[in-house]
């Protein structure tokens, strides 16, 4: 079967030549555009990774897995085999697994293991404007590792939203290549709840008065899986009444599941997701997104010496790209 043409693709061609002659390349894509899917397979036939591995980071568990089963779906391959993901307490690859889809974390851990990173021949950062200490960590070590010690690895750095120009130069004033998106103008409303008014049943309401206005699938966001189950429950009787299937979607799901969030659906669906559903991946037939503007945070408690999770106001780039899922 052949893919379905998307924007990223018309610059493929100019993004493999930049990387043949740079050690960098900075790759500002849209949500949508289809950076995730299409980039690395474009270097591997490239081979502009020689006999190596292109390495794919992804900020979240979900995403890597995603991204490592469209690539294969869509390339024709076996995930496990040509293309394959590793996450915490999760391997999926094989000894010919030419594109592997990995978390920050695992990948900083990899580099105490593997300083030289004999695996690699190009590493691909995605979703880089997350700006997680472990992406930025890694990013500086894989740049040294390239400077001092392996001149042949190369580095694509890849973002929605965050300006090109500073990375470029920290990474020696390589290239900078820009792809269009592909999207439909979003109409953007806002709610008037009582501050008292818990987020699960806010976003229920929403739901509810969306329905009527937005003729596809639903995403909702919601800061945690506790908010998400108590928002399940408060869709009962709007789902029975509507005919809707109301999906949940997070990072600690088992990837069959994760997988059946994604795909299409016989009937209206309503996916109820962290922000794990922020970026990398795609939902097909959302048309509408009810964002509580909340997500949950690892803070540290410098008071007690642990980590905490907190739930928070997201930031307004957050708040545009979840708002950009209802334009894809």
């Amino acid at each position: 079967m052949p893919q379905a043409r998307l924007p990223i693709d018309d610059i493929l061609p100019e993004l493999c030549q930049a990387l043949g002659r740079a050690a960098a390349v900075v790759l500002k894509a849209p949500t949508g555009a289809g950076k995730t899917t299409r980039v690395p397979p474009a270097v591997l036939h490239a081979r502009l990774a020689g006999d190596r591995q292109v390495i794919l980071l992804q900020p979240r568990r979900v995403a890597a897995r995603a991204a490592a089963d469209r690539i294969a779906c869509e390339r024709g391959w076996v995930l496990g085999q040509q293309v394959g993901y590793h996450v915490r307490l999760e391997r999926r690859a094989s000894p010919n697994t030419r594109i592997l889809a990995v978390t920050d974390g695992v990948f900083v851990r990899w580099l105490q293991d593997d300083p030289f990173l004999e695996r690699a021949g190009v590493v691909v950062f995605d979703e880089f404007h997350e700006r997680r200490l472990d992406s930025d960590l890694g990013l500086a070590m894989v740049s040294r590792v390239q400077r001092e010690l392996r001149p042949d690895l190369k580095i694509i750095v890849m973002s929605a939203t965050l300006d090109p120009a500073p990375l470029a130069a920290y990474l020696g004033n390589c290239p900078i290549i820009e792809s269009q998106g592909r999207s439909f103008p979003v109409d953007i409303r806002y709610s008037k709840f009582a501050s008292s008014m818990p987020a699960p049943e806010q976003a229920a309401r929403s739901v509810a008065e969306m329905l009527g206005e937005s003729p596809g699938d639903l995403l909702v966001f919601l800061p945690g899986v506790r908010e998400i189950r108590r928002t399940h429950q408060q869709l009962a009787a709007c789902a029975a009444q509507h005919d809707l299937q109301v999906m949940e979607l997070y990072g600690e799901m088992p990837l069959d599941q994760q997988q059946a969030v994604l795909e299409p659906c016989a009937r209206r669906k309503v996916v109820l997701a962290t922000n794990v559903a922020e970026t990398s991946l795609t939902i097909e037939g959302i048309t509408g997104v009810v964002d509580t503007g909340l997500a949950r945070v690892l803070r540290r408690d410098p008071a007690h010496g642990v980590n905490r999770l907190e739930i928070e106001r997201i930031s307004r780039a957050s708040a545009d790209q979840r708002a950009g899922r209802a334009g894809r």
